[in-house]
């Protein structure tokens, strides 16, 4: 789409193949598929948005305006024109310069940032790759082999990973030249002669060359990497998008759990069984278990620390390896060193340092993660896909929303001779209520995920009008306010939500609350009874206004007092005129119902009205008797099932006309009268880092004795590298005294010495200078790389001692922590 912003009204979006001339617009930025363009005045548009049906040649404007009304899209101002900044300075990078000022005066936030691009848009790269992918699985299935995901890639983004080659090529080509051009310096002054002008008109030259290219190469470096990395995130959107795209995210999540790390796992599942490890005060043997664990784990993590030492010692000292050998062996075939030589092959080493020591073995590193990922991607993508079976048709009519279903068979599994559900046929309407009745096994909920299209089809036909909403047997909360829970991320309407709280039973229930509906609940609503969860739960289904509710079974969590509330103000008030199918036990609300379907072992029984059922034989006696002893047995109405933890304080007011409100006992709600639950922010440090907390840092990885050892180390280490260098630059400063002496003393030019270099270069004792040379080369090696394995063994034992810290208070912790506080924040802190 391309962006336009009309500067007297909302910016609106035109389609592409509209922006074919050039009409009265500032083009601000050009993208690959679209432009931005900024309009002067809304008279510019008007004209060609007022169709005149008297003028042939005015059918282009009719056509526009019919497109436009199909296409266009609105967006704020100030997001058209953080477009237009940053696509106009990016190359520049002065777009960052507002946000430096605003970090500057205050913390960062989320809405601090700037928009997305839109090339930069998941949607859009994600469409853009996936199509490509669809055309290489379309073309490999004709060509009978195996598509190739690395091939779309390559199809996709090569463009631009051209364009940056030139930008790195430029860049290599500039870091050759400009030591050559520092060489070329240093030769001018080596041999200084003020009368020699064109000498000094050249080493001007030179030196205009080598700011030059420090500007150059600062530009170009910072610009390179800055596209590159801008690509590489660009592909990683577009792969999510298509595996998002392939499998929701909770699934996904759920199927990634199984191959994530063993202790990651085994903390998760101690801290979310926090209550049944401190009520039997396991909390010794589980912190054992993770801390074997975490032993083995640390031991691979030292081997790989080593290697990471290794690396980042070959990564300061090759150089210097390098430049030894190469003086070293320049020196023992008869040359002599110089300022200029020692100064151009230094530079060309650093040049090349990074590239040799770390790009290159990080690119190897890379490529092979990158082939392994893909093929793992291109495996995933290639995967079958179970489609949705249950097509939700649109209806334009509520009166014309339903359920139909003939002559159903559904398999959860294949191999099994039963079907999960057999010759099963219904059909419910708008103000009908569907209930379903079974012992537990019967294919009940079974039934409605099928409706959902969870469980493929068999045979038989599953027609569904109108959009779906679901309420799950199990409760599903989320960290964050009760309100939050409720809205699900729609907008408030007072009314809606007011009418929405009374039907669900939970009016009194937010009145009674210290925070009302923004008290906050913990993770999977852990301070929440079960008959508020699940109450929650149906409020939240109740809000989104869907055409067809399906309910499993809310009301077997609340007492009876509150089920005849949500039967009679919710299920049959609220939601009376739209079509409901109820997976229910309480077998006294049938009568209610217009259609009953009895199921059994996945066979349907009967289906029929109440008294339809009754005068055909089948029998609701057994089980209304049972029925009533499970009522005998069933908690008073303001008390719930063992195994529910308590809400708040202020629910143990709760008396005789407050009994919608399903809540523990007052003795367990008191307990949390002191409890003062807030959303809180993790926090977070800001400005600089105290060194006392570095100290804290270390110390809890080494004694004193080991971190002064380090101390030292890492002296010695600089020295030495310091040392390395200056004693080379030494060694060629006594080389060319020697020669100038020698040249006086000979009546020879200064450039004779060079032709008798063997001679004066032995007479500076080339076993000294060179040995000690050597002998510094090693002493920087020896400490760079004890220095790197010594601090990195600091860092892993730090991380052990910290972690099991960590892990311990977490076991400490009371259970109210959890109740207040995400899961994943003691997740996240104990990782």
């Amino acid at each position: 789409m391309v962006r336009c912003g009309l500067q007297c009204t909302a910016p609106i979006a035109f389609p592409p193949q509209l922006i074919h001339k050039p009409w009265n617009t500032q083009v601000a930025v050009m993208t690959e598929e679209a432009r931005l363009v900024l309009f002067h005045s809304l008279e510019t548009v008007a004209p060609m948005m007022a169709p005149k049906p008297t003028n042939p040649a005015n059918n282009a404007h009719i056509c526009l305006l019919d497109i436009l009304q199909s296409h266009v899209q609105v967006y704020p101002l100030n997001e058209v024109k953080s477009y237009i900044n940053i696509s106009h300075t990016n190359k520049s990078s002065c777009w960052l310069n507002p946000l430096f000022r605003v970090g500057c005066t205050q913390r960062l936030q989320q809405h601090d940032m700037y928009q997305v691009l839109p090339e930069d848009g998941s949607e859009w790269l994600g469409e853009r790759l996936q199509k490509l992918w669809d055309k290489e699985v379309q073309q490999a299935a004709k060509d009978f082999r195996s598509p190739k995901l690395s091939k779309v890639l390559i199809q996709c983004y090569w463009r631009s990973y051209a364009v940056f080659g030139v930008y790195t090529f430029i860049e290599e080509v500039i870091k050759v030249i400009q030591p050559l051009l520092l060489g070329k310096l240093i030769q001018y002054f080596e041999g200084y002669d003020p009368d020699d002008l064109a000498a000094l008109h050249e080493a001007y030259g030179y030196a205009v060359g080598i700011s030059i290219t420090t500007i150059g190469l600062a530009a170009l470096h910072h610009l390179y990497f800055y596209h590159v990395q801008r690509a590489g995130m660009k592909i990683r959107v577009a792969m999510c998008h298509m595996i998002y795209r392939k499998v929701s995210l909770e699934s996904f999540m759920g199927k990634t759990a199984a191959h994530t790390d063993s202790r990651i796992r085994i903390m998760n599942e101690v801290v979310s069984g926090i209550r049944i490890i401190k009520m039997y005060a396991w909390e010794k043997p589980f912190s054992a278990l993770v801390s074997e664990v975490r032993r083995k784990e640390i031991s691979n993590i030292m081997n790989s620390s080593y290697l990471r030492g290794l690396n980042m010692a070959a990564f300061y000292v090759a150089s210097k390896i390098i430049v030894f050998i190469t003086f070293a062996v320049y020196v023992l075939m008869g040359n002599e060193i110089s300022s200029s030589s020692v100064f151009v092959v230094m530079s060309l080493f650093g040049a090349v340092r990074i590239t040799i020591t770390l790009f290159f073995p990080s690119g190897i590193e890379k490529v092979a993660e990158t082939r392994i990922s893909v093929k793992r991607i291109k495996t995933f993508l290639l995967l079958d896909e179970i489609g949705y079976q249950t097509v939700c048709l649109p209806v334009t009519d509520k009166a014309e929303c339903m359920v139909e279903i003939q002559d159903l068979i559904c398999y959860w599994d294949k191999t099994l001779d039963a079907p999960t559900l057999q010759n099963v046929s219904f059909s419910v309407k708008s103000e009908q209520l569907l209930a379903i009745i079974g012992p537990v096994g019967a294919g009940k909920s079974s039934l409605l995920s099928t409706i959902l299209g969870e469980l493929p089809q068999e045979r038989g036909v599953v027609k569904v009008k109108g959009e779906l909403t679901y309420a799950s047997q199990q409760p599903w909360i989320f960290p964050g306010t009760i309100r939050s829970n409720i809205l699900f991320g729609k907008d408030l309407n007072p009314q809606k939500y007011e009418r929405v709280l009374r039907a669900c039973a939970l009016k009194r229930d937010m009145e009674l609350l210290p925070e009302g509906d923004l008290e906050v609940v913990g993770d999977r609503g852990s301070n929440l009874s079960g008959g508020q969860k699940a109450r929650v739960n149906l409020a939240r289904a109740v809000y989104q206004d869907a055409d067809i509710y399906l309910l499993d079974d809310p009301l077997s969590a609340v007492d009876a007092e509150v089920g005849k509330h949500l039967f009679e103000q919710c299920i049959c008030g609220v939601l009376r005129k739209k079509p409901r199918i109820l997976v229910t036990h309480q077998l006294q609300y049938l009568k209610a119902a217009d259609q009953i379907l009895v199921l059994k072992e996945g066979h349907m029984v009967a289906r029929g009205t109440y008294s339809e059922l009754l005068s055909s034989g089948v029998d609701f006696t057994s089980l209304l008797k049972r029925e009533e002893e499970d009522e005998v047995q069933s908690p008073e109405p303001g008390h719930e099932a063992l195994g529910t933890s308590p809400v708040s304080c202020a629910l143990s007011q709760s008396s005789a006309p407050s009994r919608c409100s399903s809540v523990l006992s007052v003795m367990d709600a008191a307990e949390h009268c002191m409890v003062e639950r807030t959303v809180k922010e993790e926090s977070r440090s800001e400005g600089t880092v105290a060194i006392s907390l570095y100290v804290k840092y270390y110390r809890a990885g080494a004694n004193m004795f080991v971190l002064l050892v380090l101390v030292l180390l890492n002296l010695l280490a600089h020295i030495t590298y310091v040392l390395q260098d200056w004693w080379l630059a030494f060694w060629a400063s006594k080389q060319e005294h020697l020669n100038v002496t020698q040249s006086i003393l000979n009546g020879h030019n200064a450039t004779q010495p060079i032709l008798n270099g063997h001679n004066a270069t032995r007479q500076l004792d080339l076993d000294l200078y060179l040995g000690v040379y050597a002998g510094l080369t090693g002493a920087a090696v020896l400490f760079g790389f004890l220095r790197s394995l010594l601090f990195l063994g600091v860092l892993v034992r730090a991380a052990q001692a910290l972690h099991n810290r960590m892990f311990s208070s977490i076991l400490r912790t009371p259970v109210l922590f959890f109740d207040v506080n995400p899961i994943g924040e003691a997740h996240g802190n104990c990782h």
